[in-house]
Parts: C-alpha cells; structure tokens; sequence
C-alpha cells in the first residue's frame, strides 16, 4: 500500500545523521556523564560539545544552553521563571497570544492561579500578532512577552524581530517557542533580541523526548525538577546522552541544509495549496507567503476533519487536523477560532506538514485523493447538502 506521511509538524522521522551519532552512546560511551571514570568524563564531553553544537547554530554561548526533555518543558520552565524574576521585582504581568500553544496557555493558566494577570493578544484572520498591539499592551508591571515563533497548526510566522525590538527596548523579556520553526528557519537569538527561546529535537528529525531552553546571560532559570545539580543545577536528572548528542547532530544538519530544504519543500508546499485551493468550499487557513516551509493547513466546508484524517489514513496518508496534543479533542482549534473560522467550519479542518522526505509523487497523490475523500463526505453532510 502507498504510505504517505505528511504530519511531520506532529514528529519527523530521524535522519540517518542523527541515528549514527546517537550509537556509540547507547553501545560502548554509556557511562553516566556526572561519573569520575572515563567512560562517564567521554560522556560528559559529548554533552558539552552538543551543547557548543546547538549554541553556535543559535549564536548564543553554550552555557546558555540547557537540555531537557522537549519543547513542553522548556515552554514551562521558560515562562515560570521569567515570570518569578517579575515577581521579585513586583510585576506580575505577561503578555501571550490566543494562537499559543497549550504548553504555553496551560502554563499561563497556572500562573494566573498564583495571582499573575495574563493578557491574551487576539490576531488578524492569518494569524499574525500586531507589533502594535503588542507595545500597547505592555504595562508598567509586565514582565514577560511570550509569543511563538510560528504557530504549529496554520504555519504562520510571526513578525518576531519587530516583537524582541519592542521588548529590548522596554527592558522586557520575551520568550518565543520555536518548536516549529527551530530547523527551519533561520534563528539568531541576538539579532532577534529573544532572551528565552524553546525548541524540541523530533521537530527537525531528531530523536523525541529531548528539547532545549536558551536562556540570555542573566536571565536566572528556575528549576521545576528537583534533584541533582545536573544542568548547572538548573535541570535536575542524568542526562540523556545519546538524545542529547542526536538532537545537537540533527539541528546541525537542519541549520547546514536549511536553504536548500526550504527551497524544496515550499515548492511541494504550493504545489499543494494551490491543488486544494482549487475545490470548491476550500478556505487556507494562515497566511499565503510567510508560513512555514511545510505547513498546509485548509478547512473544507461541510466535512467533519477527524473522519477525513480516519479515510485519508485508509489510503495511506497521514495527517491531523491540528496539533498533535490535542488529538482526541471534541472541540475545535482554538487556533481557527482566533483566526475567526466559525466552530462548525473548524471542524473540517485538515492540517498537511512536509518534510524534506516527501516528494512530488506523493503530492500529486495527495492532490488525487484529498478531493474524492473530501466530495465522498459531503454526500454525508445534511450541511453541505442544505
């Protein structure tokens, strides 16, 4: 049967980069990187050099660097210590937007219970957050921005060197999830002006359950692990070596080929906006050009998503109709609602995700059998044949 995978915004297949780097470490450099003896102090020198790896790709110094598990705990660790330097200071004010995902939503929910006030920014129907509405929404007690980089459901990118300006120059933090957009897009923290920034290595074909948090020189991070002083004391737990060294492999592969993945991937990308956008009841949901090199993300009217996702996998084709973490859910996106798609509209939601291992063949058969699925279904729909 053909196989189609195209929800790599979901998790990504290892490259063989990856895989190999990670070997020695599971077979022969075992050794508990915290140890006095050779083979644990061989561990050691793995992680620091994966540290420098992921630092110089990020153009950050490596001790700005700590590993954890994914981009969920480094989203948590981020926000909550940002938001625990406010506090000391008397702000207790952040400002997110509705679009975030719900690492960052449910974090800010939490901190809101401790007596924290959340502002959430609404977006223009393509998903982009106004720098201006930013600024206005800045207090004198705020003391952290947070807004992704590009969002995981509809591949908007948001306009994040105008965001870290209007942060550095109110003296502010910004913490940005790049999750998505780590691997492929060009990312300068420095330039940016980002002070915290997450990512997560299955994102860009690195193994899953291992992430990162750049912190800028002086930020001071809080642990929300207790334990040993691993992570400079700042992430308590033996380190995952090998995890550690596939994901520093991965992103350097990502970031070495980043130009000539992109290129290639966007083409597939449109390819398959413009075949969809030619079916009647189609509507993109982002924006057209500055979305994310692989995201496809459409509602299609009277056709319910998760039995599209169910018919689609029939044929050999995996998809999802949104995030990955709220898969299972009865309600719609909260992302599509943001953007304005009615409830009833946000349930025939398709989310398509490329990767630099698909192809125009699978494309074309995507194009083929997205339409057939999508006209069987609306034979189903008392909506659509009102």
């Amino acid at each position: 049967m053909v196989r189609v995978y195209a929800d790599n915004a979901a998790t990504t297949k290892m490259s063989r980069k990856a895989i190999d780097a990670m070997k020695p470490y599971f077979e022969e450099v075992y050794g508990n990187p915290s140890s006095l003896y050779s083979i644990g102090q061989e561990a050691a020198r793995a992680v620091l050099v994966a540290r420098e790896t992921m630092a110089r790709q990020l153009n950050c110094e490596a001790r700005e660097i700590t590993f954890t598990s994914g981009g969920s705990e480094s989203n948590n660790q981020a926000i909550i210590s940002a938001a625990l330097i406010g506090e000391k200071k008397g702000k207790k004010h952040i400002v997110s937007s509705a679009i975030e995902h719900h690492a960052v939503l449910s974090t800010l929910k939490r901190l809101e219970k401790q007596g924290f006030e959340v502002t959430l920014l609404g977006v223009d129907e393509s998903g982009i957050v106004s720098p201006g509405d930013v600024a206005a929404a800045i207090r004198e007690d705020t003391c952290l921005v947070t807004l992704m980089f590009a969002n995981n459901e509809i591949g908007t990118i948001q306009p994040v060197s105008e965001l870290g300006a209007i942060c550095r120059a109110r003296d502010l933090l910004f913490h940005t999830d790049a999750v998505q957009a780590a691997g492929h897009l060009e990312i300068d923290v420095k330039e940016l002006n980002i002070d915290l920034l997450s990512l997560s290595a299955h994102k860009f074909h690195g193994p899953k359950g291992i992430g990162a948090l750049y912190a800028r020189k002086g930020v001071e991070l809080v642990s929300i692990i207790e334990g040993g002083a691993q992570e400079r004391g700042k992430r308590a737990g033996t380190e995952n070596v090998p995890a550690i060294v596939g994901m520093a492999a991965a992103f350097e592969e990502a970031c070495e080929h980043i130009h000539e993945n992109s290129k290639k991937v966007s083409a597939l990308r449109d390819s398959l906006i413009d075949g969809l956008s030619r079916m009647s009841g189609s509507v993109l949901n982002g924006e057209r050009e500055r979305r994310l090199p692989g995201n496809v993300s459409f509602c299609f009217e009277g056709v319910d998503g998760e039995a599209l996702i169910l018919l689609l996998d029939k044929k050999g084709i995996c998809a999802s109709s949104g995030s990955a973490c709220s898969s299972g859910s009865l309600e719609p996106s909260h992302v599509l609602l943001a953007i304005g798609r009615p409830p009833e509209l946000a349930h025939g939601s398709l989310r398509l995700s490329l990767g630099r291992y698909n192809t125009e063949e699978e494309v074309d058969y995507i194009l083929k059998v997205v339409p057939e699925l999508v006209s069987y279904l609306r034979g189903f729909s008392p909506v659509w044949n009102a």
